[in-house]
């Protein structure tokens, strides 16, 4: 059996707490990173609300008449042998001038009946009608916490899979937004008008770009399915004296199409002003005519806000109001 000296001992001792110390040190570095990475990744987890009803959006065309053979001149088909209205006018065995008076009236109904029917054409889901797709993003001050909490319960509490509970998402959204504009920093906007058969995709396509903004979506709630993962409000904050830094900010998106043009006549945001405008012209958008929305908000939790490098980052569009 071996027998080691004791300088050797002694020098195994030493080398044993210098490992120790690094490992130490190197373990307190790792958790200062990996502890900041997550709380970076909190901070910009956002919510989520909106749904879609291109699928099941309501026509307008007139019914088909089965009678109708494309001449704009009634008639009737008895057993496959019609006559025109026109010889009775002048007959005189149908009751006179008041009688005649009355089926020129019945005639002339029905005259304007099939031109309206065909006037008609497509209505609001035809491939050629128009349907407007815009997007608002508004930054606003951290102070404007409560306005988190708000969509919080939107999202908690609507329903999404109905034209209604979307119609009311896009209300309240509006109006919340509304509520705070002492607070307003930052917004951008952008509309563009397309045919009915190429809005979906254009409307998912902007949908898509906004959500890659975020590292995770924490709460979410689209058609009419509720989704909530690990919340930033269970993770550590950095103190309410941040929060109250006026360099941090909100970020609240607002996607819509909507059948008609009506979006695209919003103004460029520039000033307060335009925003107010903007969003009363959005609150007041008719259910039948919602075709889709979108509302995304980061953070989602009201424990974090971005930081002004973040938010000129991440959604370089927003310009300063």
């Amino acid at each position: 059996m071996k027998i080691f000296s004791p300088e050797f001992m002694k020098k195994m001792k030493n080398n044993v707490k210098v490992w120790t110390r690094s490992l130490v040190a190197i373990s307190l570095v790792a958790m200062t990173i990996f502890g900041n990475a997550h709380e970076a990744f909190a901070k910009r987890s956002g919510g989520r609300i909106g749904g879609s009803s291109f699928k099941s959006a309501p026509s307008r065309s007139a019914p088909s008449n089965p009678n109708y053979s494309g001449s704009t001149t009634p008639y009737y088909n008895n057993g496959g042998g019609g006559f025109f209205f026109l010889p009775m006018f002048f007959g005189g065995g149908m009751g006179g001038g008041l009688f005649t008076l009355l089926l020129l009236v019945i005639v002339a109904g029905a005259i304007m009946q099939a031109f309206r029917g065909r006037g008609d054409g497509e209505g609001i889901t035809g491939m050629d009608s128009k349907v407007s797709v815009a997007k608002i993003q508004v930054g606003l001050l951290a102070s404007a916490r409560s306005l988190q909490q708000e969509l919080t319960r939107l999202a908690l509490e609507s329903d999404t899979s109905s034209s209604e509970g979307l119609a009311t998402v896009t209300r309240e959204t509006a109006v919340s937004l509304m509520r705070h504009p002492e607070y307003w920093v930052y917004v951008s906007s952008g509309s563009e008008n397309t045919k009915f058969a190429l809005a979906e995709q254009k409307f998912n396509s902007l949908v898509m770009s906004e959500r890659s903004k975020l590292n995770a979506e924490t709460l979410s709630n689209v058609g009419g399915r509720v989704l909530q993962g690990k919340t930033a409000a269970s993770l550590p904050s950095e103190g309410s004296l941040s929060l109250e830094d006026p360099s941090e900010y909100i970020v609240v998106t607002m996607l819509l199409a909507v059948a008609g043009d009506s979006l695209t006549k919003l103004p460029t945001l520039r000033s307060s002003e335009d925003l107010q405008a903007a969003l009363s012209v959005i609150g007041s958008v008719p259910e039948d005519n919602l075709l889709a929305v979108e509302i995304l908000w980061e953070p989602q939790s009201e424990n974090y806000t971005l930081t002004n490098d973040e938010v000129l980052t991440v959604y370089p569009d927003l310009v300063r109001i």
